[in-house]
């Protein structure tokens, strides 16, 4: 347990929600009345508050706008039938945040400031959290560089930040995806396993090709062989067989370590079915199945939970899936809802009440 850190919190004098719908809500569009921001100079973190959404004053030598020292997370809060919000997992997050700031040469978030400044902040907001099947509030922690000088070394200056953004499902119907062997989103030794910015910078061009072609996203392959899977758009990836489930290995550091991803896992061994991290080529997906044994795929991550894909496009060779067909993705996502919503005991207090 961490101790109560007193937030300065000023707040709006009127709430955006009083002309708010929760009626079709797309994906990081809308955010709520209120914002935590601190700043970290020379290594010590001041200027904490809870204050009204507003934009930024920024320097146009802003290290972050040049040099590119910013990371993030994605973090959902939801709320069960008797009205408590619940954070899901945000101690993962949390030292998934401060890896990706390790790599990223940026200072670590204390817990104090990334944990209880996230609980008083949705605590204010509590009532942006959606009622509603697949909605939830969405969490941005994020940081950046603040320097305002011209030079490529790490920034002496930081800011860190929390939005709030009630949100619907991210993908609402089953996916087509094109699996890429042009472009490379990491590769060993990079940053593939760090939740920085650039990492989806140097995505778009893909995936707006993949688009173009009438595809959602694109699952990555490696960078020397284009043949070895690594995840989809947002998204870490698995393939159900017969009798196991294979998702890519995280040991090469070229993939995200999903909090999904781990929760996936969990809940999939509770059903009694294997998973296999391992590597995993195309070759090896297009055999089993022409073989028969390919049975589902699908993709897990904050934003996107649990998220069927119907079709994977490899050169000229389709594979295609039926959605319906799918019972171990759904029976996981129900398994991970029921959690979330609070409907069956937390054996693995993931849920953070605020």
């Amino acid at each position: 347990m961490i101790d109560a850190l007193e937030i300065p919190v000023t707040r709006v004098q009127t709430s955006k929600l009083k002309d708010f719908s929760f009626d079709s809500l797309p994906f990081g569009k809308y955010f709520t009345d209120h914002m935590l921001v601190a700043d970290c100079i020379n290594g010590e973190w001041k200027n904490i508050e809870i204050k009204p959404y507003q934009p930024l004053m920024l320097d146009p030598a802003l290290a972050a706008l040049h040099y590119g020292q910013s990371i993030f997370e994605g973090i959902k809060a939801y709320k069960d039938a008797a009205g408590e919000a619940f954070i899901f997992r945000p101690y993962d997050n949390f030292r998934r945040f401060n890896q990706s700031a390790s790599r990223m040469e940026m200072p670590e978030v204390p817990e104090e400031i990334f944990i209880e400044g996230m609980r008083q902040l949705v605590e204010v907001e509590k009532d942006w959290i959606p009622a509603k099947a697949e909605h939830s509030l969405y969490i941005r922690p994020f940081m950046f560089a603040t320097d305002a000088v011209l030079g490529v070394k790490p920034s002496d200056t930081y800011k860190f930040m929390i939005l709030l953004s009630p949100t619907g499902p991210y993908y609402a119907a089953p996916m087509r995806i094109y699996v890429e062997e042009v472009y490379t989103r990491a590769a060993p030794g990079g940053v593939g396993n760090a939740k920085n910015a650039g990492n989806y910078g140097g995505s778009l061009r893909a995936a707006v090709e993949a688009k173009n072609k009438g595809y959602d996203q694109v699952l990555w392959t490696d960078a020397h062989e284009h043949k070895w899977l690594q995840e989809v758009g947002t998204m870490n990836v698995f393939f159900v067989f017969n009798d196991k489930v294979v998702t890519p290995s995280l040991e090469e550091g070229t993939i995200l370590e999903g909090v999904t991803r781990d929760s996936a896992i969990t809940v999939l061994g509770e059903m009694g079915i294997k998973v296999e991290e391992r590597r995993i080529s195309i070759d090896e997906l297009i055999e089993a199945y022409k073989a028969g044994k390919l049975k589902e795929a699908f993709g897990t991550g904050t934003a996107a939970t649990i998220s069927l894909i119907k079709e994977l496009r490899y050169q000229d060779f389709v594979i295609e899936i039926d959605p319906e067909k799918c019972t171990t993705a759904h029976e996981l996502k129900a398994r991970l809802t029921a959690i979330r919503n609070n409907e069956v005991p937390d054996r693995h207090g993931w849920m953070f009440k605020v």
